[in-house]
């Protein structure tokens, strides 16, 4: 399974889904949550999500379906849990197996790559900003320079609309 593409963005977190990570551990859904809920102190609410109806219609959106059994298996009586960076981490606490600290591992760097893309994607984003003050600044000095130079000559270049 490619750990990036079940790593989801609810309320502005990277998380993800309890499903998903029974699945990689290879336990039951149910028993990774029963080992949560028997060491909550050590989920708090920036490392577990329960979702709510509007987190589960972000998901359905991040999905790209409205009937994607991932965002909500209709054999289930509670709502899924999502788990943050940290959450997911904390897993290999309550999962002691040698395989639980392995994917641990595996995940928490997939986390850690993501996050360097996002910086690296911010760092372009200021770059090319700074580039266009730049270009702009150097299209006003262009349009005071010319038209004493030659004002009867048209300028090169492509034309605003």
């Amino acid at each position: 399974m490619n750990i990036e593409k079940i790593i989801y963005v609810i309320r502005g977190q990277k998380v993800m889904m309890d499903s998903d990570l029974a699945e990689l551990y290879r336990v039951e859904t149910k028993d990774l949550i029963r080992q949560v809920k028997r060491n909550l102190l050590r989920f708090p609410i920036d490392f577990m999500i329960e979702l709510d109806f509007n987190d589960l219609q972000n998901l359905r959106r991040q999905f790209g379906t409205a009937n994607s059994p991932r965002v909500w298996n209709h054999m289930r009586r509670t709502a899924p849990f999502c788990f943050t960076e940290a959450g997911v981490a904390m897993l290999s606490t309550v999962l002691n197996s040698e395989e639980a600290i392995l994917i641990n591992v595996a995940i928490i760097r997939t986390f850690i790559k993501l996050r360097n893309f996002q910086a690296i994607d911010n760092r372009d984003e200021k770059i090319n900003k700074l580039f266009k003050a730049v270009f702009e600044r150097l299209d006003q000095l262009e349009d005071e320079i010319y038209p004493k130079l030659n004002p009867s000559r048209r300028k090169i270049g492509l034309k605003d609309k």
